[in-house]
Parts: C-alpha cells; sequence; structure tokens
C-alpha cells in the first residue's frame, strides 16, 4: 500500500492562492480535521513553477512541501505539463496542436501541445528536470503524477501538424514495410486509393479522407503511441533524479487512448471518477458503470490501483449537476476501495475563485469552512479509511472471471459502415457486465492480448475484431475447460479492419455456421424465448444454422428467420462456448448469466442470492477476506443466508442475515480459508 495507508486527499492548488498566505494555514489545519493524509501538488502550476522561460520559482513549493511534511501529509507532485504558460506559446508557436483541418490551435484549453514536437519535449524535460532534482528526494512525496489527464483536450486528442504527419509516416513504414503491404492490408484498391508514395498518406481529416477505416484505425493506435512516449519520456526525465513510482491519470471511458497501451509505462495505475449519480432514482446503471470502470483499471495490473479524483459533491460541467444526495459520498468512495483502489481523492481540495471550474465540487467551498455537509461527510469518510487501511492492506481482487474489453475492436467497430451507425460498443459492455454485478460475481476487464490462464468464464460481447492469436487463444481456453461467451457482429474482422473470407474463424468451437445480419427497426423487432419466457431481440439479428451437435437453446420466433438459433450452446475439449445472435435486453442476460455462472462454477463471496441494488466485492490476501457489501437503494435491505462473518469496522459477529440502510456499505472479514 503506497505511503502506508489508504492515501485520502485531493488535487491541491495553493498556486492559485499565493497571494493569500493565510488561506494555506487555513488548509493546513482544515485538512486534518478531515483526515487527509496525502495532496497532489503542482498539476497545473507551470507559470507559477516557471513564470519566465529559465526563470525557476521553487520556493513556494517547498515551503508548501516542507510544512505538509510537518503535519505527516504526503505529496503525490505533478509534472506541469497538462497546461502550458502563454511565455511558452507566445515564442515557441510551434509548440501548439494542429487540428484535424489544418488550422493551428490558438494558446489556451489544456494539453493544447504536439506531443511529437522536439521544442516541447525539450521545454517539458527540462521543468521535470528541475523539479525531480529539487523535490524528488524529499520524506514525504511518495508518487510522480505526469501530467493530467493525457489526450484530454475538449475534443480530438491529437496533433496534425507536419512533425506529426512526418512521424506518422515513419511509424507506418515500421509497421508495414512496404506500400505494397499498406495497400493490401488497409485495402486501398477500393476507390483507386492505392499510394504510390509514402509522402501521399496524410492523417484523416474533415477536408481528406476519413472513409478509409483502416487509415483511421492506424492513426489512433499511432496517436496513443506518440502520447504515451511522450508520458514515458516524462517519466524517465523524472527518474533521473529520483527513485519515486509513477502513474498518469485516466478518465471516465475514454475512447481517444488505448489504456491498455498507456498503463505500460506507468508503475501505478490511477484515474479520475465522475459517475452520475442521481440521474434517475434507480441508481443501479451508474453504479455498474463505475464498478466497470474500477475493475478496467484494476486490471491492467492485476494490483490495487489509485482513485484520483472523484467529487466530495457535485460537478460543473453536465447539462445539470446533482449533489450526492445524504449517504452517497461514503458509498462511492467505498465501492472504489472494494473494486481494488488504495485511495479515495479528490478534485478539489478548495474551489477556486474563478475559471472554468469555480463551481465544480470540492471539499471546501467559497464560503462557511468546515461547517458543510460536504466536509463533514469528507471527514467521515477519512476517519473509516484510517480504521480499515491495515484491514485492506495487501488485499486484492482475484476475479475467476472476465470482460473483453479492447481500445482497438472499440474504435473498429463504431467506426464501420454497416450494418448499424449507431452501435455503441460500451453499451454492450455494461449490458453483460450487469449480469455480473447483479450477481455480485467480480470480472475483470482483459484485453484481446492477456493471458485468460486463471479464468473459468470470458465473455466477449461484440467483439467484432479478431486480433492475431485471438482465435487459437479461445480455442485453448475452451478446449482447457473454460467457458466462452460471445455474440453477434464478432469475428468480422482482422486487425486492419479486413473482413475474414471463408470459415469463421471460432467457427469450430461456436458450433455456428453465420450466413447474414439483420439490422432491424423497431417495427420489425424479432423475439426468442429462453426457459419459458419470451425476450426482444433487439439491434442486430444473426441469421445462421447451428452446426451438427451444437445445443440450440433458443430460436427466433417470427419473421424470414423464425426458427434460426438466437441462442446456442457448443462443448468443445473440456469446455464450452455460448453464442448470442442477437442483441438482447437485461432480463434475458440476467437469466442467462445465471446459467453461465453455475455451469462455471462461480459464486458471489456470499454465496447467496443478492436483493436488486445490491452487489458484493472481494478482496483477499495477507490471509484475509473481505467482502464489500454495498446497497445502492435508496432505501433499506436485508441479504439473507450470508453464513458468519466479522463486521471489520465495528468487529460485531454478522450472521445469517445483514441489514443494510440505504446507500450503505459494509465491509465482511473473514480468515481466508
Amino acid at each position: 500500500m503506497l505511503g502506508g495507508h489508504i492515501l485520502h486527499g485531493g488535487d491541491y492548488n495553493p498556486d492559485q492562492w499565493l497571494g493569500c498566505p493565510e488561506v494555506f494555514e487555513e488548509d493546513v489545519r482544515l485538512m486534518k480535521a478531515a483526515g487527509v493524509n496525502c495532496v497532489s501538488l503542482g498539476i497545473f502550476a507551470w507559470a507559477a513553477l516557471e513564470p519566465e522561460e529559465g526563470r525557476y520559482e521553487l520556493d513556494w513549493m517547498d515551503h508548501i512541501i516542507t510544512r505538509l511534511e510537518q503535519e505527516n501529509i504526503q505529496v503525490v507532485l505533478a509534472t506541469p505539463t497538462g497546461a502550458m504558460p502563454h511565455w511558452l506559446t507566445e515564442k515557441y508557436p510551434e509548440v501548439m496542436q494542429v487540428q484535424a483541418d489544418g488550422r493551428r490551435n490558438l494558446p489556451g484549453k489544456r494539453h493544447n501541445f504536439c506531443y511529437t514536437s522536439p521544442v516541447m519535449r525539450r521545454k517539458t524535460a527540462e521543468i521535470d528536470r528541475v523539479l525531480a532534482k529539487r523535490f524528488g528526494g524529499r520524506k514525504n512525496v511518495i508518487l510522480w503524477h505526469i501530467s493530467n489527464e493525457l489526450g484530454g483536450n475538449f475534443g480530438d486528442s491529437t496533433c496534425h501538424c507536419e512533425l506529426c504527419q512526418a512521424a506518422f509516416r515513419e511509424w507506418l513504414k515500421k509497421k508495414y514495410k512496404t506500400l505494397d503491404n499498406l495497400n493490401s492490408a488497409w485495402w486501398n484498391y477500393f476507390w483507386s486509393h492505392t499510394y504510390t508514395d509514402w509522402e501521399q498518406i496524410h492523417s484523416p481529416g474533415p477536408y481528406g479522407e476519413t472513409t478509409s477505416t483502416a487509415l483511421v484505425l492506424d492513426w489512433r493506435r499511432f496517436s496513443t503511441e506518440q502520447i504515451a512516449d511522450f508520458c514515458e519520456m516524462e517519466i524517465r526525465t523524472v527518474k533521473e533524479e529520483s527513485n519515486l513510482p509513477a502513474t498518469a491519470n485516466f478518465m471516465y471511458f475514454f475512447k481517444g487512448l488505448d489504456y491498455n497501451r498507456m498503463a505500460r509505462g506507468l508503475d501505478i495505475i490511477s484515474w479520475d471518477n465522475y459517475p452520475f449519480w442521481h440521474k434517475t432514482k434507480d441508481e443501479v446503471p451508474t453504479a455498474v458503470k463505475a464498478a466497470a470502470n474500477h475493475n478496467i483499471m484494476r486490471s491492467f495490473k492485476k494490483e490495487p490501483f489509485l482513485l484520483m479524483e472523484s467529487t466530495p459533491s457535485g460537478i460543473s460541467w453536465r447539462e445539470y449537476n446533482p449533489l450526492k444526495r445524504p449517504g452517497m459520498h461514503m458509498l462511492s468512495c467505498m465501492q472504489a476501495i472494494a473494486h481494488g483502489s488504495d485511495s479515495v481523492q479528490y478534485f478539489q481540495w478548495r474551489k477556486g475563485r474563478g475559471g472554468f471550474e469555480k463551481f465544480h465540487g470540492a471539499v471546501l467551498d467559497h464560503r462557511n469552512g468546515k461547517n458543510t455537509r460536504t466536509f463533514h461527510d469528507v471527514a467521515e469518510v477519512g476517519e473509516r479509511l484510517a480504521r480499515l487501511s491495515s484491514v485492506v492492506d495487501k488485499t486484492v481482487n482475484r476475479p475467476e472471471a472476465a470482460v473483453i474489453f479492447d481500445w482497438e475492436n472499440w474504435w473498429a467497430v463504431e467506426d464501420t459502415q454497416g450494418p448499424r451507425l449507431d452501435l455503441k460498443y460500451t453499451d454492450w459492455i455494461l449490458a453483460h457486465y450487469r449480469a455480473f454485478w447483479e450477481a455480485g460475481i467480480e470480472a475483470d476487464f482483459v484485453s484481446m492480448d492477456a493471458d485468460l490462464t486463471g479464468y473459468r468464464l470470458v465473455a466477449a460481447p461484440l467483439n467484432y475484431m479478431y486480433k492475431e492469436g485471438w482465435a487459437d487463444k479461445v480455442r485453448k481456453f475452451v478446449s482447457d475447460g473454460g467457458v466462452f461467451v460471445t455474440t453477434c457482429f464478432s469475428g468480422e474482422v482482422n486487425e486492419t479492419d479486413l473482413c475474414f473470407t471463408g470459415r469463421h474463424p471460432l467457427e469450430d468451437v461456436l458450433g455456428i455456421v453465420k450466413e447474414e445480419i439483420d439490422a432491424p427497426s423497431e417495427e420489425f423487432e424479432n423475439r426468442f424465448s429462453y426457459k419459458g419466457t419470451e425476450y426482444p431481440a433487439r439491434c442486430l439479428c444473426e441469421i445462421g444454422r447451428a452446426k451438427e451437435g451444437t445445443e440450440v437453446l433458443s430460436v427466433y420466433e417470427s419473421d424470414f428467420y423464425a426458427g434460426c438459433p438466437a441462442v446456442t450452446r457448443n462443448s468443445c475439449g473440456k469446455g464450452s462456448a455460448y453464442y448470442l445472435a442477437a442483441g438482447a435486453d437485461t432480463a434475458f442476460l440476467r437469466a442467462f448469466y445465471k446459467d453461465v455462472f453455475e455451469e462455471a462454477g462461480l459464486k458471489n463471496a456470499l454465496g447467496t442470492e443478492l436483493p436488486y441494488g445490491v452487489t458484493a466485492a472481494e478482496r483477499t490476501g495477507d490471509g484475509r477476506k473481505l467482502v464489500f457489501v454495498m446497497n445502492f437503494n435508496n432505501e433499506p435491505v436485508s441479504v439473507e443466508g450470508i453464513g458468519r462473518w466479522t463486521d471489520a469496522d465495528s468487529g460485531a459477529v454478522c450472521e445469517g442475515e445483514l441489514k443494510l440502510r440505504e446507500f450503505q456499505c459494509v465491509v465482511l472479514e473473514k480468515q481466508a480459508e
């Protein structure tokens, strides 16, 4: 556990208050009252740290770090490259990004810089090196925070300048070797798009090529590689003077970057979590989405991660921004810990007086100091995390199920033309994961590059792209005894978005021969029955036939493909593969996965059925087994048949029945078997 305890605190921006020294002393006093033991410093402080090129003002930062050390408050120290000072963009305008239409950005916003620019890389290394030399060895500085939300620029996260175009061509040369190979992989025979010179290749843009799906896919890969390389350059620089671990804060289902690639260069994974609580009175969809994101972050390294940002109250950037209702702040914080976080950090400690985020939630409001409901809620969380630190230490979640979540597949399936243009990959992922969440079955979220060893069940919804070797990996997984679930519109294309010809790559494993795929409107919605209950077949309806030996569990009930398989199961080696030919609703997926979990031998940590809105997550390690039981209902519920446990907070024995208040999380403990 980093720092020896669960980290509690958040983004602190004293550089905004340098003219008000009394504010800093009040902050320190109130941090202690709120149970804050860690803050993130310097995230957007480049202009305060280097007000003129080559002139560094670090004494203010030194004073703050020293004062925090006196109060046993640790520091996550950021490199300040999330936003550039105006002297930099004025003197070196070439560092600013060029948009896809060829226009160079004006100064301002965040991450408005070219990741390829030698000037930007040089100026970044200079400020990073100065910070590392001055502060990298300080006793209470425990982690490097590289930039902030890399790729997040309120729009396109990439730069299209000539430097980036040249780097893209070099990247393509390295990948494909020859233009013939590239033309073949991209199917450039279509519309006479064959390239005869590398200089003819340009990034996708509104006044150029956007219809080559392979070009768009490779541009996304290249852009991720450039940003990852920039991040790793920063890490190498700070580690010249410091041996601290490094992180970079990821975002909520962020499509712009392949986080699987980004994660490889980081020592610790962290992310910023802003669920839309109270969007409706049913909190389950939001809880499912937040849990899925936590699991994605944990799964990158199969280790505890850090919740780097969250809000203690409301936010400011949605159309409407409700406050957290009583109990939700504690529950949402405990949800992060339940799914593997070793921290609860906020954006931000104190609200700024002006600027874009002056009304974004914070521990301290513009008025009233600690005399607010939010401050009380934060202090309550701090007190509880302090109690649980020794209990949670050296534990993490170890699921036996996995959901395939792959950024390259995400890009490819949503860029394809047909059979529908409204496919939302994350919606399909969340629809399937919700069945896991409701049953209290833990799941990792992994890419097609992951090792499947140790999983009993792997679900791959809308697995449109099959990366090289993926079919063989699934075949071995099932043959060795695993249970595999996949859906329609899976296994359609390879890594360059070329359709497979001949047989489906997993035809033998799935036991199904695909022929056509229908994308019906609501008026033509089909239906199928499963175990006596009828369900809608939505969005996509694949039409095919079962091979000999394949069990047909359900068929379409109407239209010209009535009688064709809708749900199948095929035994293959020691395992089995399920195929869902149509998009399905929550009710079906709930019933279907209940049977799949039973076949795979998966149960939740309590071994009992959970009421609606209640889920469980398990952390184990160091001889302990912790189960976080969370009630996302705005009313009390009871969970029956839980066995005998100890309440990790109170030490009380809990047996047979667990009563939960509205928006409550109870942590149960027993010795691991």
